[in-house]
């Protein structure tokens, strides 16, 4: 069985949407897919994909991004509402949420762990991805969760990334026989905002920032991804939500991002090689070697 992932498909766009429909009927018939969130902010869009990509695929996992519990015209009293819809939609339609093992029967059998996560913001706890950059707008006034996520009566209180990453404890108490995948939306670690995961010339970076006043990492993911990740010992782990593909090792785990994203952002160069990338062949008895690698 081969593995393939994406993420951020966001077909909202029309683009996105095609770019959906065409994938092939017939050649991933046999393979798994792991959908690392972002697929749409509306609920009926994001269920129409899930069939759409369970009807090409043999398996598919998905973890929600901060997209799909968006609250824009929706009937949910908060966003951890929707989420349980939407982990409801998926036990009852086929789409995997919790850890499987695929392969079984095969020389080379593999564990697939998503992990429901959500970012830390750097008042939040320790926990942060968060780097200082001069001349942001500190309530990153641009980033629509502040609109459209909802967490209920005790919002001033909640920590969506710890409540999210105590979800995860079944997962990690479980005892596993062969290699490890794991998947989250959001970033596990500050390095994989970079390029090979060296943090770049940050003058440089500014001189060419479309976004000057925007700040990601407060809004990157959180290092409760990375303790997870390492408590389970994966071998690889697949994430998204950043829009800029990469794909390196680090301390022996291999990250991997792999999103469409806007089209706007694949035109001007921003993703690149959009599209699905395969990740592991249980025919193998190697995994597909990575591109960039740096301990």
């Amino acid at each position: 069985m081969r593995i393939f992932t994406v993420s951020d498909l966001h077909v909202d766009f029309t683009e996105n949407e095609l770019w959906l429909k065409n994938i092939s009927e017939a050649d991933y018939q046999q393979d798994a897919l792991i959908l690392a969130g972002d697929v749409s902010h509306e609920f009926d869009e994001l269920k129409l994909a899930l069939n759409i990509l369970l009807e090409k695929f043999g398996k598919v996992f998905f973890v929600p991004g901060n997209h799909e519990l968006w609250l824009n015209n929706s009937h949910w009293q908060d966003s951890l509402e929707k989420l349980q819809a939407i982990l409801d939609f998926c036990g009852q339609s086929g789409v995997l949420t919790k850890t499987h093992k695929l392969a079984a029967g095969d020389k080379n059998p593999v564990w697939i762990v998503p992990l429901l996560s959500w970012y830390t913001q750097p008042a939040e706890g320790p926990e942060t991805l968060y780097l200082n950059k001069p001349g942001e707008d500190s309530s990153n006034r641009m980033w629509s969760d502040n609109y459209y996520i909802r967490w209920g009566k005790d919002k001033e209180t909640f920590n969506a990334a710890r409540h999210f990453a105590l979800l995860n404890k079944k997962a990690l108490q479980q005892e596993y026989d062969a290699p490890l995948i794991s998947f989250s939306h959001f970033l596990p670690r500050q390095e994989v905002m970079f390029r090979d995961g060296i943090k770049p010339d940050l003058a440089r970076v500014r001189k060419h920032d479309r976004n000057p006043s925007f700040n990601f990492s407060r809004v990157a993911g959180s290092t409760l991804i990375e303790k997870q990740l390492r408590q389970l010992g994966s071998r690889i782990h697949v994430y998204g939500h950043q829009h800029i593909n990469r794909d390196l090792t680090l301390n022996g785990v291999r990250y991997i991002s792999n999103c469409l994203g806007y089209p706007v952002e694949r035109q001007r160069g921003q993703i690149e090689q959009a599209g699905l990338k395969l990740i592991w062949d249980s025919n193998l008895s190697a995994p597909i070697p990575d591109n960039r690698i740096r301990e």
